[in-house]
């Protein structure tokens, strides 16, 4: 089983990293893990005239895209700011999950096909934000963002959301032994989930 771990957070050392840390420690040593930190790509991270034209993909982008088509399951962590993912990886999704490898739009209809299924992925996400408040305040758009027309939409089933926070005013420090069982216990649990038939991904040439 492959594993890809990545790390959304703009600055290292960051409570996103710890949880990364943990989830990884708890995987077994059976799993082949690649993990990369979003933080140390080079890469453009706008895609400047959206799908009319190939922006071709700079090295790291091909490591990412090989990484993600290699993949059984994917990992991402990071810091829920202003709602969503800091900047660069919004800029990482926009860049590598194309029309032609992540999914394909139908000439006759207006559905599409899922070029990324028979993957399973976790997202974990600090926020300062209560969960129950994230949910009753605004709907949890970050959760269902993520789980529906992110990895949903590419193929990624199942696609757990787990957010963790308020990380502020001791939150960390009172719920961190908590918070670390809640992410051994993912960890341990990835390999035994269903999945469908893995697709073959194939990347921009």
């Amino acid at each position: 089983m492959r594993v890809l771990i990545l790390d959304g957070h703009p600055d290292a050392g960051r409570f996103v990293s710890h949880l990364l840390d943990t989830y990884q420690a708890a995987l077994g040593q059976e799993v082949e893990i690649e993990r990369i930190a979003v933080r140390d790509l080079a890469f453009e991270p706008n895609l400047r005239r959206g799908y009319k034209e190939v922006q071709g993909w700079e090295p790291d982008l091909e490591r990412i895209g090989a990484a993600i088509a290699a993949c059984d399951h994917l990992v991402v962590g990071f810091p829920m700011w202003w709602g969503s993912e800091p900047a660069q990886l919004k800029g990482l999704i926009d860049r590598v999950l194309l029309p032609g490898f992540a999914f394909r739009y139908h000439n006759d209809d207006p559905f599409w096909s899922r070029l990324l299924a028979g993957r399973s992925a976790d997202v974990l996400i600090t926020t300062d934000t209560p969960a129950f408040f994230l949910w009753l305040a605004y709907g949890n758009p970050v959760v269902r963002r993520w789980r529906g027309q992110i990895l949903g939409f590419c193929g990624f089933k199942p696609a757990r959301i787990t957010t963790f926070g308020p990380v502020r005013q001791g939150g960390v420090q009172k719920n961190i032994a908590a918070w670390r069982r809640k992410v051994k216990r993912l960890a341990t649990t990835t390999s035994g989930l269903k999945r469908a038939t893995k697709l073959t991904a194939v990347l921009p040439s």
